[in-house]
């Protein structure tokens, strides 16, 4: 019999993935065939996996000659903490791990994938109405096919388990609960305040069918001395009967965000990677427009983690001042002046077109274009640096509607109902680019997208193509598809090394000696040195 720990929350974002990752990287290490397993994600953060009734990676081409599909239903999309689990877990990740996911795009909408194929946007009283049972469904069946093949399956759950008005339809807790059978590891985040009132309401609050299945809780995020909390865990014990089986210190083992949750608000500046102790003068900003639909941000995790290289996300939907107020639309004060960028990157996003037509209101149009540094655009970043958008309706701005690009790259994206979703490996041509120079062999990531960008008949002889068919790169501007750019480690030094050469900084290195431990391994430890295994029982107290 496959055993089934399902990770859960008295609330979003109190460490569920990087428990379960934490877990599935210990029991990998002892021997056992884990699996991890997410019934229903809402994220915009997504990877891309082979689906398992596909083929196995590198068997076929991803286009025919003529630029067509070949193997359309080989690949699919699932929330980003499912591949990092199963990367954890030393296994392949497929669709299986996480067979429900929604993107959310605005308006109350989201996009419906189901066993990594996209479906339509839908908002979420249509998805209950219409698409709950088949969700439902698809989850239940791939949670079989990775228990036939696994021994063990870390589930993670979504938001509070204590959703009382979501009990009849709560596909990530209680009904991956019910049909994994599986027991309950309950967490709650004492960073937030009223840890143990937030633990008993849960608690109280779950059917009799989930009560007597959760095993332990464990406090997450605690900062300073533990035995502190020793007369509030003896008296949640007694009134609950629930054990704590751990208390985590606030810790980042380094696992990308699930969701925007974890960067700045729409309206807030906030800086990643600011705190290495680099000197202000050997550093240098990556300036990143907080696009209010952005979606794969964890692409920019990569150039945070350098030393001296600070990612700035700058808001775009923040509140103008009085004076900008009296300005036209698109002639406010540059948004880009109090960042000091050295270099702007514009990341991926769920709704093109209105993340275009909210960078125009906030005034980036003509920051963007008065830029005199690198400016790379990756996916929806790519298809906003282009001449125009057509086909546009179906981000919702009509019939056919054709929508103004930033005009800082001669190509021109269409819309196209067919989403293109594939791993991929392409080319390097560091000589294409300044921005690449020095960089060579090849770049490997993911391709997410709705849109065909072409190069415009009068662009031709501007255009350069240093990451294959899939980018364009005009002197400093580079736009390409590839999710996990920077991921690359020859690509991101060229790019650091170009920024860093313009700005006329001399940024540090990183030690040549032997690396750490890696963040799989990091909340492995995490887990492994805070949490009661024993209490689990059989295989997690081996």
């Amino acid at each position: 019999m496959t055993r089934t720990l399902l990770v859960a929350g008295t609330a979003s974002h109190v460490g569920k993935s990087t428990v379960a990752a934490g877990l599935c990287r210990l029991l990998a290490d002892r021997g056992v065939d884990v699996a991890p397993f997410k019934g229903q994600n809402m994220s915009n953060n997504a990877r891309v996996v082979v689906r398992p009734e596909g083929v196995e990676p590198g068997e076929l081409e991803t286009e025919n000659e003529d630029g067509t599909e070949a193997d359309a239903d080989r690949w699919g999309e699932i929330g980003v903490s499912q591949f990092v689990q199963a990367r954890a877990a030393r296994i392949t990740p497929t669709t299986d791990c996480n067979p429900v996911l929604l993107k959310p795009r605005g308006d109350g909408e989201s996009q419906l994938v189901l066993q990594g194929r996209a479906h339509e946007h839908v908002p979420a009283s249509r998805y209950y109405e219409e698409f709950w049972d088949e969700a439902r469904e698809a989850a239940e069946e791939s949670y079989r096919r990775l228990a036939a093949d696994h021994d063990v399956i870390v589930a993670e759950g979504a938001g509070s388990i204590g959703e009382i008005n979501l009990h009849d339809r709560d596909l990530a807790n209680v009904e991956t609960a019910a049909f994994a059978d599986a027991d309950i590891l309950l967490l709650v985040d004492i960073e937030r305040g009223g840890a143990f009132a937030s633990l008993y309401g849960t608690i109280e609050l779950l059917p009799d069918s989930l009560r007597e299945r959760v095993v332990g809780a464990v406090i997450t995020k605690f900062r300073g001395d533990r035995s502190l909390l020793e007369p509030g865990i003896e008296e949640i014990e007694s009134k609950t009967g629930v054990p704590i089986l751990g208390v985590l210190p606030y810790d980042d083992p380094g696992l990308p965000e699930e969701d925007s949750v974890g960067l700045p608000s729409r309206s807030e500046r906030g800086v990643l990677g600011d705190d290495d102790g680099v000197p202000a003068d050997r550093r240098i900003t990556v300036a990143v427009p907080r696009l209010p639909r952005i979606s794969n941000a964890t692409d920019l995790e990569a150039l945070a983690a350098e030393p001296g290289v600070s990612v700035a996300f700058v808001p775009v939907e923040a509140e103008p001042t009085d004076e900008e107020t009296e300005q036209d639309e698109g002639s406010r004060e540059d948004p880009l002046a109090d960042v000091d960028a050295d270099a702007v990157v514009l990341p991926g996003t769920k709704n093109t077109v209105d993340d275009l037509l909210a960078l125009r209101e906030a005034g980036f149009a003509d920051a963007l274009a008065a830029f005199d540094g690198p400016i790379v655009g990756v996916c929806g970043g790519y298809q906003l640096l282009g001449e125009r958008i057509t086909n546009a309706d179906l981000e919702g701005t009509g019939d056919d509607a054709v929508v103004e690009g930033l005009g800082l790259l001669p190509v021109e994206t269409r819309f196209e109902g067919t989403k293109r979703v594939a791993q991929t490996t392409v080319p390097v041509d560091g000589e294409a680019s300044p921005l690449l120079s020095g960089a060579d062999g090849t770049a490997s990531g993911y391709e997410i997208h709705a849109g065909r960008t072409r190069v415009l008949e009068d662009g031709t002889e501007a255009i350069t193509r240093p990451l294959g068919d899939s980018s364009a790169a005009r002197g400093r501007v580079l736009g390409t598809y590839l999710h996990g750019l920077f991921d690359n480690e020859s690509v991101r030094t060229a790019f650091l090394d170009a920024v860093a050469s313009e700005a006329g900084v001399d940024r540090p290195r990183r030690n040549d000696g032997t690396a750490g431990p890696t963040p799989y391994d990091r909340a492995a430890a995490l887990v492994g040195e805070h949490v009661d295994l024993e209490a689990l029982g059989p295989p997690f107290d081996s």
